[in-house]
């Protein structure tokens, strides 16, 4: 098994600020915009962007959570490995609110549909935006593009994104892994 290293710390935080920039242009004060990450990997990046656009760009108030799809996911119950839940954390609707879902790795866009029924439970979204850090975009299976991505990857099949964040795996790097 051998891994590349496609962005480091620094790419990362260049990312981190490009993105928030991006959100900023399209979404002002926050007003009527919510954030949420996608539980599990999705999270991490959520909470980095929710704070550079806090403590750099001084944005007062975004409505924040974490949603969990795994209930929703297609292939739940397939499989010999359990998959563990985690929890969801939105105490607020997404009735007619600018929702931006927020996720590590685009790869298939089956996660990303399990999330838009998910995300019915908290009311009817007025609009809904896709951001991810990594665009796998020749592995697609269901017709989901990001309206924010920090980089676009063309991988094969046997190969994997690795995202590795500070607060989870010590640092900020993320690896194109060969099988």
């Amino acid at each position: 098994m051998s891994q590349k290293v496609l962005l480091s710390s620094r790419e990362i935080d260049i990312i981190l600020h490009r993105l928030a920039c991006q959100l900023l242009e399209n979404h002002l004060d926050f007003s009527n915009s919510v954030m949420i990450g996608l539980q599990p990997r999705g999270t991490f990046l959520a909470k980095r962007l929710l704070g550079v656009l806090q403590n750099d760009y001084k944005v007062r108030h975004i409505p924040f959570g974490l949603l969990d799809i795994t209930f929703y996911r297609d292939d739940f119950r397939r499989g010999d490995k359990t998959l563990a839940a985690s929890s969801t954390q939105i105490d607020f609707l997404v009735e007619g609110k600018r929702v931006v879902l927020v996720d590590d790795v685009l790869y298939t866009g089956r996660s990303i549909r399990a999330a838009l029924t998910a995300l019915q439970s908290f009311g009817r979204p007025g609009e809904i935006e896709l951001l991810t850090l990594i665009d796998r975009r020749f592995s697609r299976h269901l017709p989901i593009q990001p309206d924010y991505r920090g980089r676009q990857v063309d991988a094969i099949k046997e190969e994997r994104v690795k995202v590795c964040w500070k607060e989870n795996e010590g640092e900020d790097t993320v690896y194109l892994v060969s099988q």
